[in-house]
């Protein structure tokens, strides 16, 4: 019996799920976030059975999107990491513009190569590192001993051309940046003396990993062209799969290799943080259930505070919540029309630069349970809305893990 492991490191824990060779889940665990991401999988490991650790073929680990650390020659952190929204490279941007093309995504206060450049400017031990990681990379090390080699989907905001699988010439540093392979293959197998601790077969191989995001894509098993993903999560997240690459930093659109094709989308400040301001969850039921099956009037842009960045990438962009009806059913009734509006907006964006055109649209996150809202949002976008069956990301991950067995099998 082959089984294969996929891990999710995300912001509040981490989660396990193994599944077989049918992508059944088999088993799955989880825990809540502590200091030390070791001492995290170490204790994840512990969470699976040693009957399911004893079947063990592959392992995949995802992490948080430019979520660094720069490490020593023997891969020991010299700094505390800087986490996916640390936005303190703010502070090098000038320098990044000086030397990047245009509307290339690493053009960002949050993105990896931001975060490296900063350090250069004001880590004191900055002349010790030997190796600049991202989480997934560094977590994969933890079990296959490898220092210094990551993927092309976390390495995309690093600055590494995902188009001609290289870096390019105009990146600096390169001598602290990992080698790049594909997601999903295989790096090497497990160390001896982690499968002996945790009865792994030693023949266990471990597996460049992905993003966060792009594990829940892969989770929901969107597989054509013109299939796309939203999360109505806290914010509204928006992933089509293209046969064009579509880089726009202006607009907040940018394109992360998928195989032979490519996942291009952006990501709006609108979306379930805003409803869960004005309403409780309980309302929120109550009252989607009685909003009516007509339009409503009310035209918002429903944002906490200014700025949006997608599809509308404008800092200082103003909430638009006026006028409020006295009837609450009313007023949630036309922030989910704005946001289907808005989402409509995002994939026609898409659209407008070259992107495959919209041809189905599968949802997670809490919002994908609100019939009400799905209804909205298929006649704004004009095509199926359905929910995706899976959405965890360990789940894609552990797809991930498995697929590399048989590379007929596009990711």
């Amino acid at each position: 019996m082959y089984l294969f492991l996929g891990i999710d490191f995300g912001t509040s824990g981490a989660r396990a799920i193994v599944i077989n060779q049918k992508s059944e889940i088999v088993a799955q665990s989880s825990i809540e976030m502590s200091q030390h991401w070791d001492q995290m999988l170490w204790k994840l490991f512990d969470t699976l059975s040693i009957d399911i650790r004893s079947n063990l073929a592959r392992i995949a680990i995802n992490g948080t999107s430019s979520t660094v650390l720069l490490c020593d020659r023997t891969g020991v952190p010299i700094t505390e990491p800087l986490m996916y929204n640390d936005s303190r490279g703010a502070t090098v941007l000038d320098e990044i513009r000086a030397i990047v093309p245009e509307q290339h995504p690493v053009i960002s206060a949050t993105s990896s190569l931001a975060k490296l450049l900063w350090w250069q400017s004001n880590c004191k031990s900055f002349d010790q590192a030997q190796y600049f990681l991202h989480q997934a990379d560094w977590l994969a090390f933890q079990l296959h001993g490898k220092l210094g080699i990551s993927d092309y989907h976390n390495s995309l905001k690093l600055g590494y051309d995902v188009e001609q699988l290289k870096y390019p010439n105009w990146l600096p540093l390169q001598e602290l940046l990992p080698i790049v392979v594909e997601p999903g293959s295989s790096i090497a197998p497990i160390q001896s003396s982690i499968a002996k601790q945790f009865h792994i077969p030693p023949t266990c191989q471990i597996c460049a990993g992905t993003t966060d995001s792009i594990a829940a894509f892969i989770a929901s098993q969107a597989n054509e062209s013109g299939d796309a993903v939203t999360s109505l999560g806290s914010t509204l997240v928006l992933k089509l799969l293209s046969e064009t690459r579509i880089d726009q930093a202006d607009f907040g659109i940018y394109s992360h290799r998928f195989g032979n094709r490519w996942l291009v989308g952006g990501a709006s400040n609108t979306g379930g943080a805003v409803l869960k301001h004005f309403f409780t969850s309980d309302e929120l039921r109550e009252f989607s259930d009685r909003i009516p099956s007509s339009e409503s009037p009310l035209d918002y842009y429903p944002l906490l505070q200014p700025g949006d960045r997608f599809p509308i990438n404008d800092p200082s962009l103003a909430p638009r919540l006026e006028p409020r009806p006295s009837d609450r059913v009313e007023f949630l009734h036309g922030l989910l029309k704005s946001m289907a509006r808005i989402e409509a907006q995002g994939y026609g964006l898409l659209e407008s630069f070259g992107a495959t055109p919209l041809k189905r649209v599968l949802t997670a996150g809490g919002g994908a349970k609100n019939e009400a809202w799905t209804a909205m949002r298929q006649r704004h976008l004009r095509v199926p809305v359905m929910s995706a069956i899976q959405t965890e990301a360990a789940y894609g991950t552990a797809l991930l893990a498995m697929r590399g067995l048989d590379q007929t099998i596009t990711i």
